[in-house]
């Protein structure tokens, strides 16, 4: 719901999960910090796609699928205003730390011949979530599996015929 309006007040994201508002107000006690609560539990989501992607260890097609597979499922799940998001420093922090870990990620992809090294500097790294979010939105009918297809291959193989 506040993904579709960001404005969504207490009293309607109460009715919303079909509960009273004083319910909502109990657990969280005010806007600011049911927002909060939404921002952790989506980078704590981010993290654990992260940790079962096995990013350091996995072979990096393997892991690239399932990091992508993992984030389109968050994304779908989770599908926040990122920049209200990291308007908070600790759920900032936190997403900073996963970035480093994606971007270590993409060096170790790029020293293993599977991205082009002579790609600007952090392009695979900007690509990525550009792609991953575009795929979560644009293609709902898609399971997060068949998603992944398509951006790991967009990613990969690029868009030209060759």
């Amino acid at each position: 719901m506040l993904a579709a309006d960001p404005g969504a007040s207490i009293a309607s994201i109460a009715t919303e999960a079909g509960v009273d508002r004083r319910t909502v107000y109990r657990r969280f006690a005010s806007r600011e910090e049911l927002l909060a609560a939404i921002y952790e539990s989506r980078v704590t989501a981010i993290e654990e796609a992260i940790e079962d992607a096995r990013l350091r260890e996995a072979p990096i097609t393997v892991a690239l699928h399932r990091y992508v597979e993992n984030i389109i499922t968050v994304n779908r799940t989770w599908p926040v205003d990122l920049t209200r998001m990291l308007a908070h420093d600790t759920v900032r922090n936190r997403r900073d730390a996963c970035i480093e870990e994606v971007d270590t990620f993409l060096q170790r992809a790029t020293h293993e011949g599977l991205l082009r090294p002579e790609l600007p500097h952090g392009w695979a790294s900007a690509l990525l979530p550009q792609l991953m979010h575009l795929v979560s939105r644009q293609l709902p009918e898609l399971s997060a599996a068949q998603a992944a297809d398509v951006v790991v291959d967009t990613l990969l193989r690029g868009l030209g015929a060759s």
